[in-house]
């Protein structure tokens, strides 16, 4: 994985958690065409290679945004060939994220607004500092969310109150974010990134494969019928039976010692 990119920046933390942060603070953190390129490659490549790590953490730069949505100075004056061609990559990159194989937590360290709301929804799960605002705001510039807000907000926070949120634009708080179930935890803005990388290291010091496996028995498992998530639990499960980790587990449980996970 290279460690240059243009829009972001990245950040291995006790060599298991990689903390990515959005970093175009003039823009508040605003998201552009290489912004949207940048992440694309990240997360796609975590899906190839995912070097050691176990888990991620996405957050912005400076205490004022997590992410503005799409750089609309950018857009201004866009064809709508070369508009929906930068949406093809915001669309990509969205799967990625979606698509990556180790929980995605969500530090949102201020405004999360259009594309950032979407990339917040996207996260497995949500931290929030107490001054982070939220909205989907599309239908106020004439388009709609298009990087699974419509999708992955609903799952949140239900369909009711994602059609109030969607249809009217307005923001909502992180308290009511919390309250609707978008955001697990809410947290002064100084303690926010400890939080989550506290919670980040205590899910990278369990069975790697466990967490990977679980990760997609929940999220698969949502979009069937209880009869077929069960089905796939098992398979899921059945898969970490011949596991190093699964017998080094049980050894350090009766050795009543911290068990040495390597992902094997």
């Amino acid at each position: 994985m290279r460690s240059d990119f243009e829009t972001i920046t990245l950040e291995r933390r006790d060599n298991h958690i990689l903390l990515v942060t959005l970093n175009r603070p003039d823009a508040a953190n605003a998201m552009n065409t290489q912004m949207g390129l940048d992440l694309m490659e990240l997360f796609e490549g975590l899906t190839v290679d995912l070097e050691g790590l176990r888990v991620a953490v996405l957050t912005g730069s400076g205490a004022k945004a997590f992410c503005a949505g799409g750089d609309l100075k950018q857009r201004n004056g866009m064809t709508d060939d070369a508009w929906q061609a930068q949406h093809l990559v915001f669309e990509r990159m969205l799967r990625a994220i979606l698509a990556c194989p180790i929980p995605v937590i969500a530090a949102v360290n201020g405004a999360a607004y259009g594309g950032g709301c979407e990339i917040a929804a996207a996260a497995d799960f949500v931290y929030a500092a107490t001054n982070a605002r939220f909205a989907l705001t599309e239908v106020t510039l004439g388009i709609m969310p298009g990087a699974g807000g419509t999708q992955n907000l609903p799952r949140a926070i239900g369909e009711r109150r994602a059609k109030e949120v969607i249809l009217s634009g307005l923001p909502f708080s992180a308290e009511e974010a919390e309250r609707w179930g978008l955001v697990n935890r809410v947290l002064p803005p100084d303690e926010l990134l400890t939080a989550t990388l506290t919670i980040a290291e205590r899910i990278a010091g369990n069975g790697p494969i466990s967490v990977r496996q679980a990760k997609q028995a929940i999220h698969r498992g949502l979009q069937m019928s209880l009869a077929d998530g069960l089905a796939f639990e098992i398979e899921a499960y059945n898969r970490l039976v011949p596991t190093s980790d699964r017998r080094e587990g049980v050894l350090a449980f009766n050795e009543r010692r911290k068990p040495n996970f390597q992902g094997k």
